[in-house]
């Protein structure tokens, strides 16, 4: 009997990046294509994808991709990826319209061969099956995928959170979750990122008691910034907005259009009335309106980011404005954050964030819900997901404390296959994988020495030594001349670099001077000696020849 493979090009030891493969002889199925965002460390970077090396070298043997949800951390790598394969790919209909939307604006005159489905469709892909069953989380219509192999299925969590009263009265399929443990489970792959929250996490029914409370202590406007994929938690604002009295306006591009997709699929409810455009909400009383904004992650551009630097043109803070927060910070993004958040503060806005009110709730599962899915779905082997190595390891030890054994349980690296046979599971090799990182300019694959140069542009400075040569005689003119940039050096710092530069250059013969790699080496080679006694310091250093 074959062999199955699976495969993590992304999302095993990070929060983000999700891509991974399913291999069952000829066929290799990809479930996810995201992307994760970059820190300090990847200074110009916009985001960071998988290194798709491996589909791209078995492109003949990927019958396809199949989307979980529509958050850009499942989503974002597509249009990198779509660009150098052409395979199908299998979205359900919300999943459909977003990515649409992306790929049409990112990858002009591209057909893309979708594919989309319904829960409960059985999806052909090769001698592989996919069967997206339905799972509550913070978006709508998320798929829990149950992928069957020749030793049982492969159950894919992705993102999901066990919510008995979901805003849209659609419940996990719980049901189908137990017939296919019944049916034999060989792997579950689980989201592990609230494996830190003990018990259960709240519903999202709950956002509407805390919105309530918030806005009727509001005296003036009401702000609120969620995720704008968050269809449900708009959904809640608007109800409880319109319950008050209050209008409602919605700022920021991706949230405008979510919301428009959501409408024509029939995903949210707006009492007649209630929503406005902002000319009208400018005109309208203070105390009877609410404004629905992106920028929940502190992004440079979005329309709360502009707003707390009073550069957004079309509305501005007002004192006695009320911010509610309602998200989380995506690790990596709180210093952002709060600089916004400060800023609105500032600005004399009444700002509402980690509150006793339920003004957030995870789209997450806590611990018990974790549990709760391993014992529906009854694998054998378990591996999680989703998640940095603290929560891996921490949902291991949940696993073993549940009577999984040790080697049942499995912490998946990038690039590492877990192969699966009639008897064992075990780590198979290692394919080509990694982070390709996305330039700001739209160039793919920057190279990490690029980004190294800047940080170190970015925090120790450049240094530029021009040196003026007269090419008949073969000699130096003049003194060459340094120019700091980012470094921090009075006068006499910059004359005993040129003294040392000068006499470097003095030591060299005319024959040696015709070597510029030659004397540059030099140059770089003396100047950093002479930085590093004197200041314990790094900058870059760049040797430019000016001929006469």
């Amino acid at each position: 009997m074959s062999n199955v493979r699976v495969i993590a090009l992304g999302g095993v030891g990070e929060i983000g990046k999700n891509c991974t493969v399913v291999e069952q002889d000829n066929d290799l199925v990809v479930v996810d294509c995201g992307l994760t965002f970059p820190d300090v460390e990847h200074p110009g970077v916009d985001f960071i994808v998988p290194d798709f090396t491996y589909l791209l070298e078995n492109k003949d043997r990927v019958r396809g991709i199949v989307i979980t949800h529509a958050h850009e951390d499942h989503i974002g790598g597509l249009p990198f990826l779509l660009k150098q394969l052409n395979v199908p790919l299998y979205v359900n209909p919300l999943s459909h319209a977003i990515i649409k939307h992306k790929l049409d604006e990112r990858l002009p005159g591209v057909q893309v061969d979708y594919r989309v489905f319904n829960f409960g469709d059985k999806l052909a892909l090769g001698s592989i099956e996919v069967e997206p069953i339905r799972i509550t989380h913070s978006i709508p219509d998320a798929a829990c995928l149950a992928v069957k192999t020749v030793h049982g299925y492969i159950v894919f969590t992705g993102d999901f959170k066990i919510d008995f009263t979901p805003i849209d009265a659609k419940p996990s399929n719980l049901k189908r979750l137990g017939e296919i443990g019944e049916e034999g489970v060989v792997l579950l792959l689980s989201d592990s990122t609230n494996i830190e929250r003990e018990g259960w996490g709240p519903s999202e029914r709950m956002i509407s008691e805390g919105f309530e409370k918030a806005m009727r202590d509001a005296k003036g406007r009401v702000l609120v910034t969620a995720f704008a994929s968050n269809i449900h938690r708009m959904q809640q604002a608007i109800v409880v907005a319109h319950k008050l009295k209050r209008k409602v306006a919605v700022v920021g591009r991706s949230m405008e259009r979510n919301l428009d997709i959501a409408q024509k699929l029939g995903l949210i409810k707006i009492p007649s009335g209630v929503l406005i455009d902002l000319d009208r909400a400018r005109e309208t009383p203070h105390e009877q309106m609410v404004i629905l904004l992106t920028g929940s992650q502190g992004e440079t551009l979005s329309a709360l980011t502009q707003m707390s630097r009073s550069e957004y043109g079309r509305l501005q803070v007002l004192e006695g404005d009320t911010l509610i927060y309602s998200a989380r910070p995506i690790p990596g993004n709180e210093g952002p954050i709060w600089k916004v958040l400060n800023r609105m503060f500032d600005l004399g806005c009444d700002v509402i964030y980690d509150s006793e009110l339920h003004i957030h709730v995870s789209g997450h599962g806590y611990q018990e819900e974790l549990k709760m899915m391993i014992n529906l779905t009854q694998p054998f082997y378990v591996a999680p997901v989703h998640g940095e190595s603290r929560h891996q390891h921490l949902y291991a030890k949940m696993a073993m404390d549940m009577g999984y054994p040790k080697h049942r349980v499995f912490m998946l690296k990038q690039g590492v296959p877990l192969a699966l046979d009639e008897t064992k599971a075990f780590e198979d090799g290692k394919v080509a994988t990694g982070e390709i990182m996305v330039d700001n300019s739209g160039a793919i694959g920057v190279p990490a020495e690029i980004i190294k140069e800047r940080v170190i542009a970015g925090t120790a400075g450049t240094i530029t030594v021009i040196v003026t040569i007269d090419t008949s005689q073969n000699e130096i003119v003049g003194d060459p001349v340094v120019h700091t940039r980012g470094f921090f050096a009075g006068p006499t710092v910059i004359n005993d670099i040129t003294e040392q530069v000068v006499d470097l250059l003095a030591a060299m013969k005319p024959k040696e001077l015709e070597n510029r790699k030659g004397v540059e080496r030099a140059l770089i080679e003396g100047a950093k000696r002479f930085l590093g006694r004197r200041f314990q310091a790094r900058p870059i250093l760049d040797v430019i020849f000016v001929e006469i």
